[in-house]
């Protein structure tokens, strides 16, 4: 039984503070690999691990690392855990949120909490489902734009298309700026066959609306959030990353106006 259960807290020795140094650095890491806040991340982090039993924890973010250093009777533990991007998922971030808050409320111990970390499994969709409902809401961005039926259809198939193209590309495990170039340009020359062949009265509205999945808004909430917050090195690079992902994309839509020669919507 857990001695905390008992009334008297387990012994912080050197194992167990190895173990909650790791498990607070794999937490961190999981959190800003699945697009959680910087603030958020550190305060779970350092939260987790003073939840198992740390007298005191430092953490530190990276713009591509998690330093987690935990210190009791004099004694200090650090361990570094390198950022590997993963996708935004809100689904881990909320379930790794929920079991930091059992940790520190005593329900789970460290090895009670390594057990629920390593059970926390990514929600992800199917991907055709993923690529009808982008398409659909591309779709509806055009109708809201003033397209027709017919333009919305294409916009709806462009952007269908590049949805499943993309994760395709991710699936492969190209790097993003390129999965971002051939996604625009897939769906820049989608859309672009609809106004060749003069399908709806509003093309240049479908060309527009196809891209919108590229737009990289949470990298840039994230980024402004980061920096009003004080942390200025990781909203930069978010801030800046944002911003290769929206190069690469604009890239794409080029070479297919130029490869197509329609130029709708400039």
């Amino acid at each position: 039984m857990d001695p905390a259960i008992l009334g008297t807290p387990a012994p912080f020795d050197e194992p167990l503070q190895r173990e909650v140094t790791r498990l607070s650095a794999e937490t961190g890491l999981t959190l800003l690999q699945h697009g959680a806040e910087s603030a958020l991340v550190e305060n779970l982090t350092r939260r987790l691990a003073l939840g198992l039993g740390a007298p005191r924890a430092e953490v530190a973010l990276l713009a591509n690392a998690v330093v987690v250093t935990t210190l009791s009777e004099g004694h200090c533990i650090t361990t570094v855990r390198r950022n590997e991007d993963r996708g935004i998922n809100m689904h881990m971030v909320t379930e790794v949120q929920r079991a930091v808050l059992d940790a520190e409320a005593g329900r789970l111990d460290a090895a009670g909490y390594r057990e629920r970390f390593a059970g926390i499994k990514p929600l992800r969709y199917p991907r055709w489902l993923t690529s009808i409902v982008i398409g659909l809401s591309c779709a509806c961005f055009a109708r809201l734009s003033g397209a027709d039926w017919a333009s919305c259809g294409v916009a709806f198939v462009a952007a269908g298309v590049a949805m499943a193209v993309r994760l395709t590309l991710v699936r492969l495990h190209f790097n993003p700026l390129v999965n971002f170039f051939v996604t625009a340009f897939v769906a820049t020359s989608i859309a672009g066959q609809g106004a060749i062949q003069e399908i709806g009265g509003r093309p240049q509205v479908a060309m527009a609306a196809c891209v919108l999945l590229l737009v990289p808004g949470y990298p840039l909430i994230n980024s402004i959030s980061d920096m009003v917050k004080g942390y200025i090195n990781t909203g930069l690079a978010r801030g800046m990353y944002a911003v290769l992902l929206s190069a690469a994309a604009c890239a794409g839509i080029l070479l297919a106006m130029n490869v197509w020669k329609v130029w709708a919507w400039l």
